[in-house]
Formats: C-alpha cells, structure tokens, sequence
C-alpha cells in the first residue's frame, strides 16, 4: 500500500474513487453525484496538478487503484489563513479496519503541520458516521458544535458534528 500526495496523473483515479464514494455512502458527503457528474477530468487534473502547498489530497494505492482518499485546503483570507479544512475523506468498504484512514490523515497532518502560521484545521462529519467520528477524535480532533439538519437527502435530515484540531 502506498500513501502519498496525489498527482494530476491520479485525476482518473481521483474520479472514479469521488464518484464511488458518493454513490455507496451518500450520507458522509455534502456534494452530490449530480455535482460530481459536472466535474470534468481536466479540471480534475489541473486541481491536483497545480503543486500548491496548501491544497492537496492524500490517497492510498495499491497496485495502482485508489483505495481511499483524504483532501486539505488552508483558508486564504488574511483573518483566516489561520486554518484549514479536510474534506472528502473515504475509505473503500473493503479497506476499511485496516488502518488506511488513519495512514492518510497522519501524512496529510503532517504536511499541514509543517505550513507556517496554520494554527488549527476544521472537519465536519455526520452524525450517522460514527466510525469516522472515532477515527478523528482519536487524532485528537475535538467537537465544538452539530448543525441540525444539515444534510437533506431525500426527506431524511442529517446532523453534522464539526470538529477542531489545534496544532499551536
């Protein structure tokens, strides 16, 4: 299993894993496999080509096929460049229990770690993941606040936990 930071030459990759992810596990993400759908391979590539040190996404690999996934940004406000956010974390079914969540957030944390002036980093997690909510607050990560309600999917609302990470 290989860990590392995602390339533009994953984009293909990248999709597949995002579409896959949205598809079987609807509840865990904001985005849609509508708005997926939308998101072009170029985009895609230009997205994870662009080297910025503060926008990236981690991914596992085995024998080339992508099997989970973890994204950063930093904030670019100067009142907020003080932190950063992970989103669209995932895991394939068949990966999980293995350690690969953990992997991915440790490099991705690391590399967060090392950017001068980020002070803490924002994730937000529904309340019906509950495996995903243990991983994080064994990182460390404390909640400070749900929004009701804030996914609706179909007729059924979903709360989501958010969560801090202070690194100074």
């Amino acid at each position: 299993m290989e860990i590392r930071i995602l390339t533009a030459e994953d984009a293909n990759e990248w999709w597949r894993l995002r579409r896959e992810a949205l598809d079987s596990d609807p509840e865990a993400f904001s985005a849609s496999t509508d708005e997926h759908q939308r998101l072009s391979l170029e985009e895609v590539r230009n997205r994870l080509g662009a080297g910025a040190q503060d926008c990236f996404v981690v991914g596992a690999l085995q024998d080339g096929r992508l099997t989970g996934m973890a994204g950063f940004y930093r904030e670019t406000g100067p009142k907020t460049r003080h932190k950063g956010r992970i989103w669209g974390v995932y895991v394939t079914p068949e990966k999980r229990q293995g350690g690969i969540g953990r992997k991915l957030l440790h490099l991705l944390l690391e590399r967060a770690r090392a950017m001068d002036g980020l002070d803490q980093i924002h994730l937000s997690v529904t309340t019906t993941q509950a495996a995903a909510a243990e991983l994080y607050l064994s990182m460390g990560f404390q909640p400070f606040g749900v929004e009701p309600r804030a996914l609706k999917i179909g007729g059924r609302y979903i709360d989501e936990q958010y969560m801090l990470l202070r690194l100074k």
